[in-house]
């Protein structure tokens, strides 16, 4: 009988350290939790995909079982999974199959890598790009107009093939002629009096000679000719873009605007098991239909937090590259000209007053300041419209350039600034001449005026707009330099975020912006075993030491699904 009882009580105490065994145990890190309770520890104990204990490497060594994966830090930093808050997916995959122009620094060098592409090509087949910035050019072209380059010998290398290329920001083209001839676009003249583009323009020298840039919706006259990609292709472009995501650290993405087209691919990678990151995708406005559909059905919450569809993208107005950005004022380098809206402002109340009745949340691109406060105004009427409705969670997309009567109303009315740190870095240094100094201070970039007033900032790239790495947007976060580390001190150094500030925005509040706080977003027991490891630590190095940073290991579930070599 005493044998019975001996074997019962040994079952039932093999059986409860099982179910206490974590499935991998992390010892020896340095370990920042965004946890207000319990800031930083050394280790923790994952079982089941879900954080089981955090603590010091000897309390989290209890945890380790005969079948537990033991991971040593070896010193390392860990911290919750990045949050990319605002970014184009199949954007980033398809910059990897197409020519990246985000690093050219001249417009020859812009004409060689055409060139160099053309040489490959088939006749007719189309040649497609991205990432040329005329700002960021260290030598502009001789031949300009209006602040851009001319197509000429763009159109010289490329005589038999059609080129699409997106400026960086995604608010502009440059086309060469025979994508112009394909699309109609020619010179103006009586057979063909000027044209105008709802939201958008063709850019014309003095003679009425199409230039071969594109703004705004004028794109879309040349990309509507682009041939349809084949399943094979997307399917690539999505693999790149994911593979990408896991090596720079980022376990949860937001997709700024996509179709049902990629809502149903990234649905079938997570049925193959293929899917490596946490996916919320919004619903871009530029389909009208689509919104209507998914009215009907109402937002899609994935009990497996793996790809979630509650919010809608709003589109409203351009990039202040392109002088796009709509402004209360004209801009400082284009007399008599202030940017436009490029969907009717009355989208925005319209959607709005949907999304609240249905349960989707609003998130509006607005980077100028007549923009963030059209938007800010259509918000309010509508949450007047269902007072009921307190936890919407509306955001700004960039929230860029704002007049400082507006920035207070972020954290009054409970929208969230989900800002690119890293726009700051690239733009900054000739934005000053599209706003002029007295704009950039009291309202551009404004971080710590934003968070002061309550608001709740996330963050992210904006990727292929920038490269995706989240390293420079949080050096961007903490310094206001340039990533030539440039100027000493910072721009408005008064608005940089201190590092708690920055990693937050890029975890817990990253979370809140997607309504999933109380699953990821920070290391606490129960929440989602996301982490993101680095090879230094981000929290106290030298600033411009925060650079040489980088990923060491990527971990989504409990699953590694990046391990730097």
């Amino acid at each position: 009988m005493k044998n019975i009882y001996f074997l019962i009580v040994f079952g039932f105490l093999l059986l409860s350290c099982s179910q206490n065994d974590a499935d991998q145990v992390y010892i020896n890190g340095i370990v920042y939790t965004v946890d207000e309770a319990n800031p930083k520890a050394e280790a923790v104990a994952v079982k089941d995909g879900l954080i089981l204990a955090v603590g010091t490497t000897k309390e989290i060594q209890s945890y380790v079982g005969n079948k537990t994966e033991v991971i040593d830090l070896q010193g390392k930093t860990m911290t919750p999974g990045f949050i990319e808050s605002h970014a184009h997916l199949m954007g980033i995959g398809y910059n990897k199959l197409e020519i990246d122009l985000m690093y050219v620094q001249t417009y020859d060098e812009l004409i060689e890598k055409v060139a160099e592409a053309a040489a490959k090509a088939k006749p007719g087949e189309w040649i497609t790009g991205r990432g040329w910035h005329q700002d960021k050019w260290i030598k502009m072209p001789d031949n300009t107009v209006k602040g851009f380059q001319t197509h000429d010998q763009l159109s010289a290398v490329t005589p038999d093939n059609p080129v699409f290329l997106a400026h960086a920001s995604g608010h502009a083209s440059f086309v060469n002629q025979k994508a112009m001839e394909l699309a109609g676009i020619t010179q103006l003249g009586s057979e063909n009096p000027k044209q105008e583009i709802e939201g958008g323009e063709v850019l014309r020298d003095e003679l009425g000679n199409p230039t071969g840039v594109l703004v705004e919706t004028a794109s879309g006259l040349v990309r509507k000719l682009i041939p349809a990609d084949t399943p094979e292709r997307r399917e690539k472009a999505l693999e790149l873009a994911l593979l990408e995501l896991a090596e720079k650290g980022i376990t949860s993405f937001h997709d700024a605007g996509s179709g049902q087209d990629v809502i149903d691919l990234v649905e079938q990678f997570k049925n193959e098991g293929k899917l490596t990151s946490r996916m919320y995708i919004m619903l871009s406005s530029r389909q009208p239909d689509l919104l209507q559909e998914w009215y009907k059905k109402g937002p899609k919450i994935d009990p497996d937090h793996m790809v979630t569809v509650r919010s809608i993208k709003l589109n409203m107005d351009g990039a202040l590259g392109p002088w796009g950005a709509w402004l209360l004022e004209e801009y400082e380098d284009k007399p008599g000209h202030t940017g436009h809206e490029t969907m009717p402002i009355s989208l925005v109340s319209e959607v709005s007053e949907k999304g609240l009745e249905l349960g989707f949340q609003v998130c509006s691109h607005a980077i100028g300041d007549r923009t963030n406060r059209e938007v800010l105004d259509r918000y309010e009427a509508a949450f007047a419209k269902f007072p009921n409705i307190t936890d919407h969670r509306f955001r700004i997309e960039h929230a860029q350039h704002l007049h400082p009567d507006d920035i207070s109303r972020f954290g009054e009315m409970g929208v969230i600034a989900a800002i690119q740190a890293i726009h700051l870095s690239s733009d900054r240094p000739w934005a000053i001449g599209r706003l002029g100094a007295k704009r950039i201070k009291d309202g551009a970039y404004v971080w710590q005026k934003l968070l002061q007033s309550g608001a709740v900032i996330s963050n992210g790239t904006d990727a292929p707009v920038e490269p995706l790495d989240p390293i420079p947007s949080f050096y961007a976060s903490v310094t206001r330099k340039t990533l030539k580390m440039t100027p000493e001190g910072g721009y408005e150094p008064d608005q940089k975020m201190t590092r708690e500030q920055a990693l937050k925005s890029y975890t817990l509040d990253g979370a809140y912006s997607e309504f999933e706080e109380n699953f990821k977003g920070s290391i606490e027991v129960g929440k989602a075993a996301d982490f993101t490891v680095f090879d230094r630590n981000i929290m106290e190095v030298p600033e411009n030491d925060i650079l040489n940073t980088k990923v060491a290991m990527t971990v989504v579930g409990g699953k590694l699904v990046y391990k730097a070599k």
